[in-house]
């Protein structure tokens, strides 16, 4: 369900008004896992890859992301995204979201397969309206805090839709806590992503290295040496060649398998075995950009925010964009279905950017050419679209029809720019495709 109509100073302080799940063709009992399945399209039951499919659709039916993983600067510059942009993107962490309203665009459609996701977009979405700045810090900087669940009660849950209160007052785990007490437990360590960086550690430990050691690095020197000494000699280990090799043991970094597919002919291509090149992007993301600017690096190695200078941190976070993100955030509508089913009941010429994050890796060829015809129709002149990959080879060349593919442009030292830049480092590529207008796209520094 979108938003109504509201000037951009309006606040979002009615709770069913705002119900990112009531949608009546999207929202049924299970639906999350039909838009799941739907979306894997796995294959005959009784398979090996129908099997690894139907496993990954239940894994994903959870918190996925508390963080989303792609880095909202260069998408921000590639979409070219400024006040009369009219944005199409995925919610994940919902992250990405809220970096985007700090530019103040006309408008943003979110949607995600995943309720989980939505839930959290739309409380981080509220507690924007509704909190002071130092509130919000604590409850998603920190989000370590005994008083955010205080928070939570006071000023947050009667705002939030009938359906969201429900999720965050659930009673979950072993324990039967709250969801929302996971704001004072430190958010960021669960989800499955917080989950598996912490096994990740734990597993480090347990073969005798400390891989949170690279923070204590004051310079990209300092960082690659202790890459090397620390966190390189894990990937090389007996154990971790062996779990690299197996499919659902990256489930928990959102990878299907599908996009394992692709990372295995990535690896092949380059004639390393996966291990290796796991640990490439590992050094990408440990020692290609200062850590006292790559929040990313901060919670994979310190699994935190830097809360003490305060610099590594996404646009959302810091003190100067708040009162933007207040002001700005009704201009964001969110819905549970599919990118083909939302972008169908958009006009046509009605948006301007899109942000596809690695989805297409999970596309067939029937999918990915439904996806880009609603693409091409709702897209403006000029319209931009970001995605990543798992390898490093674009789908659309492969799989996209030539009478949707011709209408696109995009250019590979462009994209190699952009994915060097990405301080996530996690994906084999960046790609920017643009509507085509006999000029060629422009770079970063436009």
């Amino acid at each position: 369900m979108t938003l109504p109509n509201k000037p951009a100073n309006s606040s979002l302080t009615t709770p069913d008004e705002i119900h990112p799940f009531s949608n009546s063709q999207t929202h049924t009992e299970g639906c999350n896992k039909t838009l799941l399945n739907e979306a894997v399209k796995p294959s005959s039951l009784f398979s090996k890859k129908g099997l690894a499919d139907r496993l990954f659709a239940k894994w994903f039916d959870r918190l996925v992301y508390p963080q989303i993983w792609e880095d909202p600067e260069v998408d921000i510059q590639a979409l070219n995204l400024k006040e009369n942009s009219r944005v199409f993107t995925i919610s994940s962490g919902g992250c990405n979201v809220l970096n985007y309203l700090t530019v103040k665009p006309k408008s943003i459609t979110v949607v995600d397969l995943n309720e989980h996701h939505l839930a959290l977009l739309e409380l981080k979405l509220i507690a924007s309206q509704n909190l002071t700045q130092s509130e919000f810090f604590d409850f998603f900087a920190n989000a370590n805090l005994p008083h955010n669940i205080e928070i939570f009660e006071k000023k947050l849950i009667s705002k939030l839709s009938t359906k969201t209160q429900q999720y965050w007052n659930q009673k979950t785990g072993v324990l039967r806590k709250k969801r929302i007490e996971l704001f004072a437990n430190n958010f960021y360590h669960h989800g499955l992503l917080g989950k598996f960086i912490g096994l990740i550690h734990w597993v480090s430990r347990r073969l005798g290295y400390d891989i949170s050691q690279i923070m204590q690095a004051k310079t990209l020197e300092e960082q690659r040496t202790q890459f090397e000494q620390h966190v390189a000699p894990v990937f090389d280990t007996k154990l971790l060649r062996f779990l690299s090799r197996r499919t659902s043991v990256l489930y928990s970094l959102g990878i299907p398998p599908s996009q394992y597919d692709e990372m295995q002919v990535n690896s092949e291509q380059k004639g390393v075995q996966m291990h290796e090149l796991l640990k490439d992007r590992a050094r990408r993301l440990a020692c290609d950009f200062p850590l006292e600017e790559n929040y990313f690096a901060w919670q994979a190695f310190a699994r935190r925010y830097d809360l003490e200078s305060q610099k590594a941190l996404p646009r959302y976070l810091k003190a100067e964009n708040f009162e933007t993100i207040r002001q700005e955030s009704s201009k964001v509508s969110w819905h549970h279905t599919s990118l083909t089913q939302q972008l169908q009941a958009m006009p046509a010429n009605s948006l301007d950017a899109y942000l596809f994050l690695d989805a297409q890796d999970w596309m067939d060829a029937e999918q990915l050419n439904a996806l880009w015809s609603q693409v091409t129709r709702t897209a403006t002149t000029d319209a931009r679209v970001v995605f990543r990959t798992a390898g490093e080879i674009s789908p659309l060349e492969e799989k996209l029809a030539p009478n949707l593919l011709e209408q696109w442009q995009t250019d590979a030292d462009y994209n190699a720019q952009l994915t060097r830049q990405d301080r996530s480092a996690i994906y084999g590529a960046v790609f920017m495709y643009q509507k085509i207008t006999g000029e060629k796209p422009q770079g970063l520094e436009s």
